[in-house]
């Protein structure tokens, strides 16, 4: 059975909108951060994510029912990604900057929506303010940061938790080694990072796709 066939749609989907709870390595109890340092991490995370100008990460993507997926992640802001899947997952998810689109090959379907309408949009969306919309969730680990985003007007918007490890290496001195997001319709799926590149060349082409609806097959 194709792996796509096994799968569901909105649960795969909420990938980019949604995700399982992460677990936070065991560790011993940590008392909670002064006020001042919660929102020194709150700034730190939301410069490692202005900071990536490039990136590359291999990804697993696990949706609510525990069914994993894997493929590769390329990043370029402002607001460009693409989630390339393996080779039996007939599927692409892209953004341009403005809209994230799913383009499902098996049923030559193509979907979008804006940006701003998805969780991810605390990632690609330059203009939205994570740290308005964001908040510390406490890990018990000082190594992890996990920020929560969710714009309370607009619970349509969905939510997501965006986790760092410390890392010197990395952009703000943060890696982002997964996110657990949950959208409106409450489908909840974990993306997992490893493997990064940062400042690696992307061209603009990454972030087009072959639209299965026309004869043509031109690049989007």
């Amino acid at each position: 059975m194709n792996t796509m066939t096994s799968l569901s749609k909105k649960p795969l989907l909420a990938a980019l909108a949604g995700a399982v709870a992460f677990a936070v390595p065991a560790t011993s109890f940590v008392a909670p951060a002064p006020l001042a340092a919660q929102q020194s991490d709150l700034d730190r995370a939301v410069t490692a994510i202005r900071g990536i100008s490039t990136m590359k990460a291999d990804f697993t993507q696990t949706d609510r029912n525990g069914q994993t997926v894997a493929g590769v992640l390329t990043l370029k802001n402002p607001g460009k990604i693409r989630f390339e899947y393996e080779k039996d997952v007939p599927l692409l998810v892209v953004s341009n900057g403005k809209s994230l689109t799913m383009i499902d090959y098996e049923v030559n379907q193509v979907q979008r929506w804006p940006i701003k309408k998805s969780p991810l949009g605390a990632l690609l969306d330059p203009s939205r303010d994570v740290a308005k919309f964001g908040k510390l969730v406490q890990t018990g680990n000082r190594d992890v940061v996990s920020i929560e985003v969710r714009d309370k007007s607009r619970p349509e918007f969905g939510v997501i938790t965006l986790i760092f490890v410390r890392d010197g290496s990395a952009p703000g001195g943060l890696q982002l080694t997964n996110w657990v997001a949950l959208d409106s319709q409450n489908n909840r799926t974990t993306v997992r990072l490893r493997n990064h590149r940062y400042g690696v060349a992307v061209s603009d082409g990454a972030f087009t796709y072959k639209d299965p609806r026309r004869s043509s097959r031109r690049p989007r």
